[in-house]
């Protein structure tokens, strides 16, 4: 019998689940994906739902550290008397001991990935965007096999160590490609996504009557009280952002992989308003694509007033700048090379 891969997602966010679930269904080699993923539409034979290990307070925001006084510095979250921990890494244990994986490909968590060279498992350690060269994620970096970033090599930032581009298996975007295509149409889709506070209303719904002549579709979570104008319409969660996406004349959002991923798959011109991401994840990739003139930067929610000159500068943008940065065979350029590791 072949000898699986096991597949963790961090629980911060969809795209880690997005993304395992798009390079397992190319993967030969039988793949689990472990994770909290109960709610999730998550189930079935090869799924190891773990227990949460989010924060005991109730309401605790959830940003990656605990607050121990004296934590190993080789760690990010390893709280003290915590159960749900606990029980987390025992059933990873028990599975890596029942299965005797090929790979586990960590995407992400520093004291996983570390575990998991505790267990002898060799590791693939996803790498994101972002100021990551604290001890932590260097160790975590130092104890895998490879490295994959799930976004081109042209994104990359200037103050990663050689050592760690070198071990870095440049991924491109991992989304799924666009069904059917896209047209040019003359909406502008603004886009909030699952990790972050989502968007608010009174300043979308200001943004939407300085641009009377465009229709304004948002997707995702939106907050608060505001009069509507005609020409905007929320849609709150939606199942297919790439179908709303696809006659768009302009694109308003963060900098998540997901998002970049489908602006690049459709090639839609961008304005990128990145969110706050530990270690500047959105705000460095946002600079990447500055850079590039792959979209516009603004580093908030711009003011009411400059609306209109910031989609005149977006609709000028040169849409195949973005859109030579997608790869049509990146997921399974990327299963072939897990599968490669896996049967070595």
């Amino acid at each position: 019998m072949t000898r699986g891969i096991g597949w963790y997602v961090h629980h911060q966010g969809a795209g880690h689940l997005q993304r395992a679930r798009a390079v397992a269904a190319q993967l030969s080699c039988p793949c689990t994906i472990m994770g909290t993923l109960a709610g999730l539409g998550e189930a079935g034979p090869n799924v190891l739902d773990l227990p949460d290990d989010r924060p005991l307070d109730e309401g605790a925001a959830f940003a990656g550290f605990d607050g121990e006084a004296e934590r190993p510095d080789a760690m990010h979250y390893a709280p003290l008397r915590h159960p749900g921990l606990r029980r987390r890494m025992a059933q990873i244990a028990e599975w890596v001991d029942r299965t005797d994986p090929a790979l586990l490909v960590v995407d992400v968590s520093v004291e996983v990935a570390l575990f998991a060279r505790l267990l002898s498992v060799p590791t693939v350690v996803v790498r994101l965007a972002g100021e990551r060269t604290d001890r932590p994620h260097l160790e975590a970096f130092r104890s895998a096999s490879r490295l994959l970033a799930p976004f081109p090599a042209a994104l990359e930032a200037p103050g990663v160590p050689d050592w760690v581009r070198a071990k870095t298996f440049y991924a491109g975007f991992l989304g799924l490609a666009p069904n059917g295509g896209s047209t040019e149409g003359r909406n502008i889709v603004v886009v909030f996504g699952r990790g972050g506070e989502g968007g608010d209303l009174a300043a979308i719904a200001a943004a939407a009557r300085q641009v009377p002549d465009r229709q304004w579709h948002v997707l995702g979570p939106v907050s608060g009280q505001s009069d509507l104008p005609p020409n905007l319409r929320i849609h709150g969660w939606v199942s297919d952002v790439g179908a709303h996406l696809a006659e768009a004349a302009l694109l308003v959002g963060g900098a998540g992989d997901g998002l970049v991923a489908l602006a690049a798959a459709h090639g839609k011109r961008f304005v990128c308003l990145p969110e706050l991401r530990a270690y500047g994840e959105q705000t460095e990739k946002a600079k990447a694509l500055g850079r590039l003139g792959a979209a516009i930067v603004r580093p908030t929610w711009p003011a009411e007033h400059e609306w209109p000159a910031l989609v005149a500068e977006g609709l000028a943008l040169n849409a195949t700048i973005i859109a030579g940065l997608y790869e049509p065979v990146a997921l399974g350029r990327c299963a072939a090379f897990l599968d490669g590791l896996a049967t070595q």
